[in-house]
């Protein structure tokens, strides 16, 4: 399909807006009113016009009553409409921005956990936040103004045409120089400046963020100083695009200042010999002369709305840009979104007693492994077989690639080589809700909402009961802690969990997990933080789940610690083999039961040197 309806199609601001969810209906009632709005303004220019030139004849007052009726209606009715339009545009608004925004977390819920690959939290918070704000906004700054100052021009210049031809036709004629010529020019310069607008931004969101949320960290590594910097600079950025936006809306400003001193300058030279001929009245000459001055407070919008139509396009494009991840494989269908790590996530009620299929297995064959857009595989040639009642560890120095073999097993990233099956089938090719019930990912940096402590724990499973939390908490040994809070389950966590400690994130983020439906678990580093003993008993509970009679499971454990292995099935280590050239990806360089690995020296080295962690 090409021509006009193929680009429409293809046009990121269409499709965002079709994610809106518009009542068009109400697009129109809210145009119709912002016409009788600036429609009475018309009206009170003309009336008052009127009644000024007729009052100075001193004619017999009832003659004025009716114009002094209508420019009081049309002062009162004016505010009113305007309210009125407010209300009704922003009701569009505000709607289809809770609509893009649900749309939104649906799909990207149930598309390609790609899509968010290699995005800064803080990007991806602008593009879920002032994007969609931005893309909403065109209803209200853009859709309805053009579709008002199309109807008042058209109205006005009917009615300067009714008392003089002419001066209907000059009219028009300015009318096109400040909605066409004007918003033409600031969205030729709008082009440019708003993509650089968006993407700094975008980045200045991002640094923010960062610097708010990892400040600790930021300031031992000695980084805090260059991230400030940073910010400072794309702060420097945003005003230089700014400036330059602002240079072009002032050239459309004069244009349009313009139009109206040419619109009133011809009123007087066509009414004034017309006046002089006798085809029109002396009261008349006011009206074709003032009225222009009403009619353009519709048409100098337009320039701004030209602007806030390419601005609320660059936002779409961000914001579809989310929805467009590049297929890495031809053919694959998306990876599910239980990839984003806590279950069953959308909230469906499954019943606490759903039954686990014993069945249910996750087989990787020759599997390498690499983020996308890298171009690099960071571990290869790895074989796993995980079911019910089977626990492996998967263990190696830091920066081997153990997240990333467990991001590609749960299916958020695609493998670079071999096959990822769950119950046979490629993972990345199920549905959601069956990729979901089968495995679960819990990410070492895993969301806690800023929401109560059930309310997070429900992110897992949406009917988990009160006993159900308590139960999870207290299995892995949250318990005091949950009796130390203010409101229990109902405490508030705060946002991302910064008033809880690490070791207390780690322990709920693994509740949340142990209350999904899945049979499978993937955990990364899910004993971060803890001290010793709390991190080899939390090891020893997982691990006992996978034997547990009645809800049975399979659980990875990607990990530092080795002491508590001796209860998992098999333990993979990962490591470059010795002689392989730098940058080589990992391997499974041993394999075997912890008491069958502790004959490697390296491992025992490893064992020997773990210091109980800090809480």
């Amino acid at each position: 399909m090409t021509g006009p309806r193929a680009r429409v199609a293809a046009d990121p601001l269409w499709r965002a807006v079709g994610l809106l969810d518009v009542r068009w209906r109400r697009v129109v009632w809210a145009v119709v009113l912002g016409t009788l709005s600036l429609g009475s303004a018309v009206g009170l220019a003309a009336a008052a016009a009127w009644l000024i030139a007729r009052a100075s004849q001193m004619p017999p007052v009832l003659t004025l009553s009716v114009a002094v009726v209508g420019v009081r209606a049309f002062g009162i009715s004016r505010g009113v409409f305007r309210y009125l339009e407010r209300l009704a545009s922003h009701d569009v608004a505000l709607r289809g921005m809770a609509s893009l925004r649900a749309n939104l977390y649906t799909a990207l819920a149930q598309g390609s956990p790609a899509a968010l690959v290699g995005l800064r939290r803080g990007d991806l918070l602008a593009r879920v936040g002032a994007d969609v704000d931005a893309v909403g906004d065109v209803v209200v700054r853009a859709f309805v103004p053009a579709g008002v100052a199309l109807a008042v021009s058209v109205g006005s210049v009917v009615l300067v045409g009714a008392f003089l031809p002419a001066a209907g036709v000059a009219l028009a004629l300015c009318l096109l120089l400040a909605a066409v010529v004007a918003p033409w020019l600031s969205a030729r310069s709008a082009r440019e400046v708003e993509a650089r607008g968006a993407t700094t931004r975008a980045a200045m969101t991002a640094t923010t963020l960062e610097i708010l949320e990892e400040s600790g960290p930021l300031a031992v590594s000695g980084r805090l100083g260059t991230r400030l910097d940073d910010l400072r600079a794309t702060d420097r950025a945003l005003a230089r695009v700014t400036d330059d936006g602002a240079r072009p809306a002032g050239v459309a400003a004069g244009i349009a200042a313009l139009a109206v001193g040419l619109a009133v300058l011809a009123s007087l030279l066509l009414g004034i010999p017309a006046v002089t001929a006798g085809t029109l009245a002396p009261v008349e000459l006011s009206v074709i002369v003032f009225t222009p001055l009403a009619v353009f407070e519709a048409a100098n919008t337009l320039p701004a709305a030209a602007v806030q139509l390419h601005r609320s396009r660059q936002a779409a494009a961000r914001v579809v840009g989310l929805l467009d991840a590049p297929a890495t494989v031809p053919g694959r269908t998306a990876s599910p979104a239980h990839g984003v790590g806590e279950g069953d996530d959308d909230g469906d009620g499954d019943a606490p007693g759903r039954a686990r299929d014993p069945r249910t297995s996750l087989v990787l064959d020759d599997v390498a492994a690499g983020w996308p857009g890298t171009g690099r595989t960071v571990v290869e040639g790895v074989d796993l077989t995980l079911a019910p009642g089977r626990a492996v560890a998967v263990v190696g120095p830091s920066g081997v690639g153990k997240t990333t073999l467990l991001a590609t097993a749960a299916g958020l990233v695609p493998e670079v080589a071999g096959r990822v099956l769950l119950d046979g089938a490629p993972t990345a090719d199920l549905p959601r809700e069956d990729a979901a019930h089968g495995v679960v990912l819990v990410a070492e940096d895993g969301h806690v909402f800023d929401t109560t402590v059930l309310e997070n724990l429900r992110v897992a499973r949406g009917d988990v009961t009160t006993e159900e939390a308590e139960a999870a908490l207290r299995a892995v040994g949250l318990d005091p802690w949950l009796a130390a809070l203010p409101d229990g389950l109902e405490t508030l966590l705060g946002p991302d969990a910064t008033t809880v400690s690490g070791g207390e994130r780690r322990r709920l983020l693994v509740a949340r997990a142990l209350l999904s439906p899945a049979p499978l678990l993937l955990l990364d580093e899910p004993v971060e933080h803890l001290d010793a003993a709390g991190a080899d008993a939390l090891v020893r509970h997982l691990v006992a789940t996978t034997r547990a009679a009645q809800d049975r499971r399979g659980v990875v454990l990607a990990t530092h610690r080795l002491s508590a292995l001796e209860a998992v099935d098999e333990v993979l280590l990962l490591g470059v083999p010795d002689g392989a050239p730098d940058g080589a990806p990992a391997r499974v360089v041993a394999r075997g039961t912890h008491a069958e690995l502790l004959a490697l020296p390296v491992y025992r080295w490893a064992l020997d040197q773990e210091a109980p962690a800090v809480r």
